[in-house]
Parts: C-alpha cells; structure tokens; sequence
C-alpha cells in the first residue's frame, strides 16, 4: 500500500510536469475531441479505468490513465514504415464508429506517419529530419514492419535510403523504441522461408531497447497502452523473453479462451461446419494454437471490440509469436509433434485431445512449457 502511494506521487508529478509543456494541438483537448465525437466524461473514465487494468495497476491510478490520456499531445511520435501491410496503423486509423482509444492516437504529437501526411519526396524527408533535431532524446520511435538486411530491397523518399538506415538513424535519438506488429517485432512474413530479402526484427539492426508490440495487427488497445505506460512511468514496462510487455503478453489465448471449457470437456470441433463448429466446440483439431501463443486478444477483441477469430469460429493462428508463419502453418492444422515435443510416451497434442482425462494437463502445460524453454535459451543467449 506504502509503495502504491510513493508511486501515485511520482506519476501524478510526471504527468504535471508534462502538462507544463507546450501542446502539438493548440486549440484542441482532449475531451473537447471526445465530446464531438459523443463521449461523455463519464464514458472516458470508464475506459480510463478499463485501460488501467489492462495495464495490470491498481484501480486507484484511473485518474492518472486519465491524465496521461489528456497530456498525451506533449509527447512527440515518429511512426517508420518497413516492409509491411499498413495493417497495424489500420487497425488505428480504420475504426468504422472513432474509439476513445483512435481519438487519443489523433491527439498525439504524431510528428512523422507516411500513411497520413501530406508531404512527400523531399520536403516528407526533411519533416523527418527537422523531427528528429527537434526533439532528440524525447520523442517516441515507432516501426512498422520487418527490415530487409539486403538493404536495397528496401530504399525510401527521394534520396532512396534504405529502411535499415532510416531506422537506425531514428533510432539514436529516441527516448523509447517500439516494434509494433509482429513484422517488425519478430520479422513476420516478410522473414518467412525462404526470406529472399533476408527482413529481420527491428532489435536485429539497432543496438537500443526495443518494445515489442506483436500482432496481425496488434489491438489498438496494445499500442496505445504503452504509450500510456511510458507517458506516466517514463520508463520502459516489465518484458518477457520476447521483449513483449508482460501486462499485455502475459497468458496464453489458451488461459483466456471462452471455449476453454469446451476443451476441458473433451469437446472439439472435429471438421469446419460440423455439429461441433455449430455448438462452439474447442477449435483445436481444425488447427487453433492458442495452447502456444501468448497475446490478450480475448480481452479486447476487434472491430470494436466486438469479436475475435476463435469467437467468429476460427482458430488462433499465432500470429503474435516468433517465425509464426513458418512454425504455425498449416494453420488449419494441428500442431502435434511437428514443432513441440509433448511428450508421454511420444504422444502428441492431438492424441492428447483424444484421451481427456488426467493426461489433459499435458496439453495444458504445452504453451508454457515451450515458452519457458525458448524464454531461457533467450536469456541465455543474450547473457
């Protein structure tokens, strides 16, 4: 209780000192944005106190969310462009009915994003230059999308600089660097076999701390919320072996899936459109890797909020885990012994499933044994 309170304080004159600054969007505030967009203060505080579970802090601290939501247009953001789809700022900028959380993103000091600027060629290169002397050491990094290390697959604006360069020169003066998407995060599809360009994680090109923010696209409750966490803690969240925040990769989409006790009972979806699929079976025979990948996609859920994959009747296709392409395809497919050893006498996921009962905990276990075996050669190979 003592430690929350010292925290409290710290936060709460963080975020006063913030307020202090000057703001990108003169003439705007925040709740003036939402009032326009028909939220009331009471629905912004509800989200205040959503977002601050998500975040996995005590209740108390909603009003800090809150304050740190409205400063948010204090802090300068440089968002890069790799080789990737643009999904990931989709996921942002696409929202049919705006969010709380798409507005906040509208408020920040969004000093560089190619999707959304006007400039281009030479004066969209010297915004990016100006940005960076402007506000060297302070400002957020942002990338999306893998990087190509045969740099000429992947040249950029009107002196043709490679992805590589553009990045590891934006990189030197962040105060806080994220990978958002799994692209940029873990090398996506763009490094799946046979990787002609030989694309690469962003932590593999810089030498600076990289958040990963993985996803196909992350939730736009993902991105937001850490730079929330970094406006009011100024200072990097708790990391897995991954380097993804523990708050939001914590658990499996195994440990939060709503047909958990589908599992548990032993009842799977055996083919797509059977008695099953109609019943809201277990999707894990028809491929879904959930008992392997760690995300909180049941929790904030998609357009909207309204629904995920294993909710619209698909499975997970893990796609915010290392090399998912390759080691998670077939995605209609289970994974059995083709990548993790489950052991008991050899048998796989698959004959696990067909033997509910006492051995159903082995399945269980799958996810987080494989996690803490790649967690600790991570950690061992960094060490």
């Amino acid at each position: 209780m003592e430690n929350n309170t010292k925290l409290f304080k710290q936060i709460s004159q963080r975020l006063d000192n913030l307020a202090k600054l000057p703001s990108c969007k003169e003439g705007r505030e925040l709740q003036e944005e939402l009032s326009k967009k028909g939220f009331e203060r009471r629905d912004f505080m509800k989200w205040a106190g959503m977002m601050t579970a998500t975040l996995a802090l005590p209740s108390t601290f909603a009003p800090l969310t809150a304050k740190a939501a409205e400063v948010a247009n204090r802090l300068p953001v440089i968002w890069l462009h790799m080789a990737e789809c643009t999904g990931c700022s989709e996921s942002l900028l696409r929202t049919e009915d705006p969010s709380i959380d798409s507005i906040i993103f509208d408020m920040i000091n969004l000093e560089y994003h190619e999707t959304i600027m006007a400039a281009a060629g030479y004066q969209a290169e010297a915004n990016l230059e100006s940005a960076m002397k402007k506000h060297k050491g302070n400002y957020i990094l942002m990338v999306e999308g893998g990087i190509p290390t045969i740099e000429h697959y992947l040249t950029i604006g009107a002196h043709g600089k490679s992805g590589a360069q553009i990045c590891r020169e934006a990189a030197e003066g962040a105060a806080a660097i994220f990978a958002i998407g799994t692209c940029s995060s873990f090398g996506g599809v763009q490094a799946a076999a046979p990787n002609p360009t030989s694309a690469t994680s962003l932590d593999k090109i810089i030498k600076k701390p990289v958040i990963n923010v993985p996803g196909c696209p992350p939730s736009e409750k993902n991105i937001v919320g850490n730079v929330l966490y970094f406006i009011m803690f100024g200072a990097l969240p708790a990391l897995d072996a991954f380097n993804r925040p523990k708050w939001a990769y914590g658990l499996r989409i195994h440990d939060l899936c709503e047909r958990r006790g589908r599992f548990d009972a032993g009842e799977f979806v055996q083919h797509f459109g059977d008695e099953g699929a109609e019943k809201g079976f277990c999707l894990y025979k028809v491929g879904c890797k959930g008992p392997y990948t760690f995300n909180n996609c049941s929790k904030l859920r998609f357009n909207s909020h309204t629904s995920w994959p294993i909710q619209a009747g698909h499975g997970c296709i893990g796609c915010s885990e290392p090399n998912f392409w390759d080691t998670m395809s077939p995605f209609e497919e289970p994974i059995a012994n083709r990548l993790y050893a489950t052991s008991f006498n050899g048998f796989g996921a698959d004959k696990t499933a067909d033997v509910v009962g006492g051995v159903i905990l082995a399945t269980t276990a799958i996810g987080i044994a494989a996690h803490a075996i790649a967690s600790s050669f991570l950690k061992n190979e960094v060490e």
